[in-house]
């Protein structure tokens, strides 16, 4: 069941009851009450579709018009109220028409045609012009879109009329336009050969206009501020003589520019697993540079084994080695096909995997206890924030609608869904790997004292993965251990447990998620699910045309990121003395096995 939630309130009414019942969709993400209407539906209501001030409205609200050419539909339309902050005097402008479906090409025409350049700009306008450039991935190429407005740009008529004084209005919009598109992808633009074309034959058009049109001096100095350039001369020096060289003084500023984003591929961190047994391996946040022996002076003191002794390994899927030397890439994307990167003694260097699996892991000290929980937390935050602060907003179009290549451009997204998933398996390892009861039981109380820090820190990415790693099936059954549990600890720990309640859509995260201000860090396998469920339940495309009021939607979802990253956390929040605690957050030792974890569990708690 589908309906536009564009509406603000549904009404259901049952011809059996004979009452109404309403349902309240107030925002376009609180979809918490969809259960409820899925039921209606089942009990044979009827549902209306109505607003709030519906009997205020004119009748001509809501109207659809269907522009067609050559006796094919192209634009379908909606006419709607304009919000009353909406720039524009006149009567007609408290109308507006806001796309429903259309071809691409049409869809871009009519956000041209719709733009204002006051100084405060329409913000509906702004809203669906961003979901234009948010989404336009999932239906044109970039090739594609430069074209179209470059034609835009350079068009002579306009709707098939002569129209001198709108030109320099058109190439002003289009330049609006682009330098929203070049502040919302930043360097992602700098990677695509189409895109480096489009700008430098955009910004040379300006400069040849700006003589023409005075009016585009503005423009030309917005652009060459979002692409970080520094114009050397006034409009006035450039006559046509000397055009040509300033030109080319231009476009190398431009070419360093967007070369910028290859220059540092080799500073991009990845996350790097070191085994240290067949199950459990340091994960360690590095460059991809980065040598084997940097790497293994990590692991060394991750378990606590001196670095001379080490040595690091990778081993293929077939089950062939190749010790590392020190010099070596150890975390090359070449790599990734050997297989894994194991540790190993050097005075055993046969066996490959002398780290015996229950005597080193069992033996290994339980730094956590004498760590401060708010620290600790705090570091998580730290860690977790300059993740999602990575993340841009077209990772989650390309993750949910699995476009060919996406595994490139959702590197940063898929960096902090595996910390989600390793910071709920490093608390199960910390808990399974201590065999006394007593410390066991403090390791409880002191992860349920992080969760509720990560919460008040308004990091519900760590704050989920910790109360999902308590309960972990292996060790939730630990009845010894949580009989032991102070009732305070168990009290606080059932309401941390109640904000990751699934039911109702997860309605209890979502209304406390949204008390909170920014800067936040949200569930991220949540906001996924929201964007896919938009996604599966709407399709993309309606009798051959853009379904745009579906790509509003999962723009709007996607533009939670911008919301929780209004502010920023200030600086490095961690104390500087505690490098030992940020080593550890940074390098979790994790055991990556379910079967293993088990086996641990019931040796520790044997089955009664």
């Amino acid at each position: 069941m589908s309906w536009d939630c564009g509406f603000k309130y549904i009404f259901a009414f049952s011809p059996t009851l004979k009452a109404g019942v309403m349902c309240k969709l107030q925002e376009r993400e609180d979809i918490g009450r969809i259960e409820l209407v899925q039921k209606l539906a089942r009990e044979n209501c009827q549902f209306l579709q109505t607003d709030k001030k519906e009997q205020d409205k004119s009748e001509h609200d809501g109207e659809v018009t269907t522009v067609r050419e050559q006796e094919q539909n192209v634009l379908v339309l909606r006419k709607v109220q304009r919000s009353p902050a909406s720039p524009g005097g006149s009567a007609d402008s408290d109308w507006r028409y806001v796309v429903v479906s259309g071809t691409p090409e049409k869809i871009l025409e009519h956000l041209l045609n719709d733009l204002h350049l006051e100084e405060v700009q329409d913000k509906e306008t702004e809203t669906l012009l961003d979901d234009f450039l948010l989404t336009y991935t999932v239906f044109m190429t970039t090739d594609d879109l430069c074209q179209a407005l470059l034609r835009h740009y350079s068009a002579k008529k306009y709707q098939g009329k002569e129209e001198n004084s709108d030109v320099p209005c058109r190439k002003r919009k289009v330049l609006h336009l682009v330098s929203q598109w070049i502040s919302l992808y930043k360097d992602w633009l700098h990677e695509d050969e189409h895109s480096k074309m489009f700008l430098k034959t955009i910004y040379r058009n300006v400069l040849d206009d700006v003589y023409e049109y005075p009016i585009l001096e503005k423009e030309l100095k917005e652009f060459q501020k979002i692409l970080g350039m520094h114009r050397r001369h006034t409009v006035d020096e450039y006559s046509p003589q000397r055009k040509n060289k300033a030109l080319f003084h231009q476009f190398s500023l431009k070419e360093n520019w967007l070369q910028h984003r290859g220059a540092v591929t080799e500073t991009e961190e990845i996350f790097c697993h070191v085994y240290i047994t067949e199950h459990s391996y340091v994960s360690v946040k590095a460059k991809v540079s980065s040598t084997a022996q940097e790497v293994l002076r990590v692991v060394a003191e991750k378990i606590q084994h001196a670095e001379e002794d080490l040595a690091l390994v990778a081993v293929s899927f077939s089950g062939g080695k190749r010790e590392l030397h020190p010099n070596d890439l150890a975390i090359s994307k070449s790599l990734e096909a050997s297989g894994r990167i194991y540790v190993y003694r050097k005075d055993l260097a046969d066996t490959l995997n002398p780290l015996a699996e229950n005597e080193e892991s069992q033996q290994r000290p339980l730094r956590i206890l004498g760590m401060n929980t708010w620290d600790l937390a705090l570091e998580l935050m730290n860690f977790d924030w300059s993740l999602f602060n990575s993340i841009h907003e077209q990772e989650l179009i390309y993750f949910t609608f699995s476009r060919q290549g996406s595994g490139e451009h959702t590197a940063n997204l898929s960096l902090l869904l595996q910390r989600c998933n390793e910071v709920q398996l490093w608390v199960a390892t910390e808990i399974l790997l201590c065999s006394q009861l007593g410390k066991r039981v403090q390791l409880v109380k002191k992860f349920i004292k992080i969760a509720a820090h990560c919460k008040a820190q308004r990091n519900l990415n760590s704050f989920f993965a910790i109360v999902m790693g308590l309960n972990t099936a292996s060790v939730s059954r630990l009845s010894q251990t949580w009989e032991k549990i102070p009732g305070k600890f168990k009290k606080l720990f059932s309401e941390l447990e109640s904000l990751t309640d699934p039911s109702l859509n997860h309605k209890a995260y979502r209304d406390a998620f949204k008390k909170m201000k920014p800067p936040k860090i949200p569930f991220m396998p949540l906001l996924l699910k929201d964007v896919t469920f938009i996604h599966e339940g709407n399709k993309t495309f309606l009798d051959n045309l853009v379904n745009f009021e579906k790509l509003h939607m999962i723009a709007d979802t996607v533009r939670t990121l911008r919301h929780c990253r209004a502010n920023q956390f200030g600086g490095d929040m961690s104390p500087k003395e505690h490098q030992e605690l940020k080593s550890y957050v940074t390098h979790l030792y994790v055991i990556d096995s379910q079967q293993a974890l088990f086996e641990l569990s019931h040796r520790i708690e044997p089955r009664a």
